[in-house]
This record gives C-alpha cells, sequence and structure tokens, in this order.
C-alpha cells in the first residue's frame, strides 16, 4: 500500500509554541519515509471564518491515510481550537474524509486528567469514523518527564524503561508504538468497505428552544 499522507492536528491553546508541537515533531522519524505530512496548527486559523476553514481542513483530511492530534489538557479537556475544529466539522462525520481512517492521540498533562482526555477524544473520534488501533494514544505528563529526566541524569541513558514503576508510565519512548500501530492499520484496513449510519447534517447548529 502506498502512504499519501499522514494529517499532523495540533489542537493544543499555545499552537507551535507549546508541548504539542514538540510530542509531533517526535512523530517525524516513526513515519513513512514516502508519507507526505501535512500539518494543521489550529490556534493560528490562517482561514477565514467557519466555511472558509472547514474547506480549508477537509482539503488536508481528504489528502490524508491516516491522522494524529496532539492537545494539552486544560480543565478536564482538550484545547479549545480543537474544540472549534470539531464543532465545525460536524457535518463532516461518516463521510469518507474520516470514515476507516485510523487516529493517533498525543495528550499532555501536568500531572492529572490527561487519561480522561484521551478517552473521551478516543470516542468522539470514532463516532466521527476513525478508526482507533491498539495503543494508539497516550498521555505524557510533567510528573513523568521530570521522573525520566532524573533517571537519565544518574543513568547517563538516552533510553530509561527500568523494572519499577517506571514501566508503567508513559514515555516518549512510546510515540513509536503509537506511529507504528497507526502504520499496521493504515496497511491493514484502506481497501475494507467501511460503511456510515444516517447523520443529520442540516441543522448542527440550529437553535432549537422555543
Amino acid at each position: 500500500m502506498q502512504v499519501r499522507s499522514v494529517l499532523l492536528i495540533n489542537g493544543s491553546s499555545y499552537g507551535r509554541r507549546g508541548n504539542s508541537q514538540r510530542l509531533l515533531d517526535r512523530t517525524h522519524r516513526f513515519l513513512p519515509g514516502n508519507a507526505d505530512r501535512i500539518e494543521l496548527v489550529l490556534a493560528e486559523l490562517p482561514c477565514e471564518g467557519e466555511e472558509g476553514c472547514v474547506k480549508q481542513w477537509s482539503s488536508a483530511l481528504a489528502r490524508a491515510s491516516a491522522i494524529i492530534i496532539a492537545t494539552g489538557t486544560y480543565w478536564d479537556s482538550w484545547g479549545w481550537p480543537l474544540q472549534r475544529y470539531l464543532e465545525w466539522m460536524t457535518p463532516t462525520e461518516g463521510t469518507s474524509l474520516w470514515l476507516g481512517k485510523p487516529v493517533g492521540v498525543l495528550v499532555t498533562m501536568h500531572s492529572v486528567g490527561g487519561k480522561c482526555v484521551l478517552s473521551r477524544l478516543q470516542g468522539v473520534l470514532s463516532t466521527f469514523g476513525a478508526v482507533i488501533p491498539p495503543m494508539s494514544g497516550l498521555v505524557y505528563s510533567t510528573v513523568a518527564h521530570e521522573h525520566f529526566q532524573r533517571l537519565i541524569g544518574e543513568h547517563g541513558a538516552d533510553r530509561v524503561r527500568a523494572s519499577d514503576v517506571s514501566a508503567d508510565l508513559w514515555s516518549l519512548d512510546d510515540i513509536e508504538i503509537v506511529c507504528h500501530n497507526l502504520v499496521m492499520a493504515m496497511e491493514c484496513g484502506e481497501e475494507r468497505p467501511w460503511r456510515g449510519w444516517a447523520v443529520d447534517r442540516s441543522r448542527p447548529s440550529v437553535c432549537w428552544l422555543d
């Protein structure tokens, strides 16, 4: 199978300045060399208004064979740029833009809340029509980062995965696993005849209260 492209979506409130971009930058070394990378930094919003953005975003999504989304954790939720993206893209739910495309999710957090964000976001993406491969999402925390940095400093190793509690923490090394499983899902699922259910696309923003 020829991989057309991978869409990298930065949903962080801090755009290119935040931790989400640093995680996305690390995915490049683990993606197929023949894959184009399409990058969307949602906080920058270079498009004009909702209609213009949906057109631009849909064009990028149409070219993609797979998707990787990164976001921080903000009061138990994902970044506001990603929320706007999901809301504005609601009319594309269940279309060929999403249907059957594998998606990986990378979440950062300070100490708590990120796993809830990961699970909820994967559920939303599944409803849009995307495929969630096994072990295709991770949450990397400030606490874990400081822990691994301390171990690296003590042992002088670039990769630290001890047999104690460290083995049960997501690390930056796990980005390789996310990318590997994403590629496996692309190879296995691109030609499958996925089907979507009926969706009311005409009224996602209608005010229905009298």
